[in-house]
């Protein structure tokens, strides 16, 4: 099993437009942010988590030949509004493709993007998406998928727990009782915008001290704003990191 980050910056991307501080000014790639989104690839399929404002650069980018399976997180702009350019796989392959997410999160991306669920004929479109509204364990392409309730600030999101990795992304609080489907993980995927506190995401700090509760092996922080740049990597806890575009993580 294979875990792409096909995006590890925040909402605004990095560099961020009209921004000229160090990190939008650096040379190294892993300092260039798209927004955040994870691929799964598991016997053949493929999983996308979130449809994020970069997903056409991202499939381009990690040459991803078809999308078998849509999961939403949240309905934030950031990682929903790149929803049409799924269109381009239902070209070639014609294939309606099963989306998961919690009820409430499928019911606000359905009323945005109607068409997308519906399909409009008389106006060009065609159904890209079957909604399947989860909140408990389900089996998927061989990877037993479990939701995680997050809160991200007051707004309810959903993490994923792929076997023993997980991904959190957009997250302030972890509830107790989702924590109790996040022992034994090999991989943590984690919300940690910035350094300096941030109402609805984890910090730095934040997302490290709950990282180490929830004692996976490894853990990589996710969602990074402008405040962080890569090269201060060396100064995380031992097996913490930071994730960047385009890194691959293998499961056995």
């Amino acid at each position: 099993m294979k875990f792409t980050i096909l995006g590890s910056g925040t909402s605004t991307g990095i560099p961020m437009v009209g921004c000229g501080c160090r990190v939008c000014r650096s040379t190294d790639p892993k300092d260039n942010r798209t927004r955040t989104s994870l691929l799964v690839e598991n016997n053949g399929f493929h999983i996308l988590v979130d449809t994020s404002t970069d997903l056409r650069f991202q499939a381009l980018r990690e040459n991803i030949p078809d999308i078998d399976a849509v999961m939403f997180t949240h309905t934030h702009a950031d990682h929903i509004h790149g929803i049409d350019d799924l269109r381009g796989f239902h070209f070639i392959h014609r294939n309606i493709v099963p989306c998961y997410a919690s009820q409430e999160t499928l019911a606000s991306i359905s009323s945005k993007f109607s068409y997308i669920f519906d399909g409009h004929a008389e106006y060009g479109y065609h159904q890209l998406l079957e909604p399947h509204p989860v909140d408990t364990p389900f089996g998927l392409f061989g990877i037993e998928v479990t939701p995680i309730p997050l809160l991200h600030g007051n707004m309810n999101a959903t993490g994923f727990r792929f076997n023993n990795f997980a991904y959190l992304t957009d997250c302030s609080t972890i509830p107790e009782s989702s924590m109790d489907l996040l022992e034994g993980l090999e991989i943590l995927v984690i919300d940690a915008l910035r350094h300096t506190p941030h109402p609805h995401h984890f910090n730095i700090d934040g997302a490290i001290s709950i990282s180490q509760k929830i004692g996976a092996k490894k853990t990589f922080l996710t969602h990074l704003t402008h405040e962080i740049s890569h090269s201060e990597e060396g100064s995380l806890p031992d097996g913490v990191f930071f994730a960047y575009d385009g890194l691959k993580i293998e499961l056995v």
